[in-house]
């Protein structure tokens, strides 16, 4: 395996300050989990790997003021484990509850995940429809960058030279709104997503009269033939895709459809279609794009249907 330096600064400054003297040849590391892998490929041979674990205060998950701030170093586990963010935050719930093996995500941070640009980051689509930001301390001070604008392409971030993401930031959505992610893989076991789809609903209100419909998990049509009777006007509407291009990305087309709009059979089909054309997948080893197409039509739908779930349900 190849051979480098192991650092461990004590602060931010310290980190800026060992980025700026190694220059190329150093990478920085929270949990590691996706950087020990490209070194023992030899994707990548860094000459010095700059720790963020134990730098005081970026292990903090915390919500105030309607914000969920996800400090660096907060691992999938920690998020995993909050009733905060299952109650508030579901897709994000979803993502790291799918997302490698228990001993994976004890080590594996949001940040990291986020920053190493994959198209196959299963928080990404999560973090899209949340509306996430992302701050970043570099050389020329700090600043925040919305999550949309974060990924430039496969392995390649808005993230500068001697640039440190410090913090992810969610805010609350709004009431009457639910969301959900799902992870279509090959087979049950550890993988990687084959695709990743996720949707935020905002609804004009929870009350609905076809609630055990809903509950009992009929076929997608009967349930949006069973909420025509109820007037469901959406207010707001994200559908984000993962493994459907050469970067996580927002299906703005599906989104615009629904916006306010009765929820029909007729309008989620178009919706499912219009989200399917926007998608840019490729074949590869775990799925053609034809077949990734045609589940994004069918996911698409089947997580509006968990959003209105949980809207009834109030997460």
């Amino acid at each position: 395996m190849h051979t480098f330096d192991y650092l461990k600064p004590e602060t931010l400054q310290e980190v800026l300050h060992l980025l700026g003297r190694h220059g190329a040849s150093a990478r920085l590391v929270a949990g590691g989990t996706d950087v020990m892998v490209m070194i023992k490929k030899g994707e990548i041979s860094p000459g010095v790997l700059v720790s963020m674990r134990g730098i005081s205060g970026l292990d903090r998950l915390e919500f105030e003021d309607g914000i969920l701030r996800i400090g660096a170093t907060v691992t999938h586990r920690s998020v995993e484990r909050s009733e905060t963010v299952r109650r508030h935050f579901s897709a994000l719930a979803d993502a790291v509850d799918v997302l490698g093996t228990v001993q994976i995500r004890n080590v594996a941070t949001i940040a990291g995940n986020i920053c190493t640009a994959a198209p196959s980051a299963d928080t990404a689509p999560p973090l899209l429809v949340l509306g996430a930001r992302i701050k970043v301390l570099g050389p020329e001070g700090e600043r925040t960058i919305p999550v949309e604008d974060f990924f430039r392409g496969p392995g390649e971030s808005a993230l500068g030279s001697g640039d440190v993401v410090t913090e992810v930031c969610v805010p609350k959505p709004p009431p009457h709104t639910g969301s959900a992610y799902w992870k279509h893989k090959r087979r049950g076991a550890l993988d990687l997503p084959m695709l990743g789809v996720s949707v935020l609903l905002s609804l004009n209100t929870n009350r609905i009269s076809c609630e055990d419909t809903v509950r009992t998990r009929s076929p997608v049509s009967s349930v949006f033939r069973a909420l025509e009777k109820d007037e469901l006007v959406c207010s707001e509407a994200k559908i984000a895709l993962g493994v459907a291009g050469p970067i996580p990305m927002r299906a703005r087309n599906a989104e615009k459809l629904l916006r306010g709009r009765k929820l029909t059979e007729e309008l989620m089909e178009q919706v499912a279609e219009t989200a399917a054309a926007e998608a840019q997948p490729r074949d590869s080893i775990r799925g053609e794009a034809w077949y990734r197409r045609e589940m994004i039509k069918v996911f698409v739908k089947r997580m509006s249907v968990t959003c209105i779930e949980r809207i009834i349900h109030g997460r």
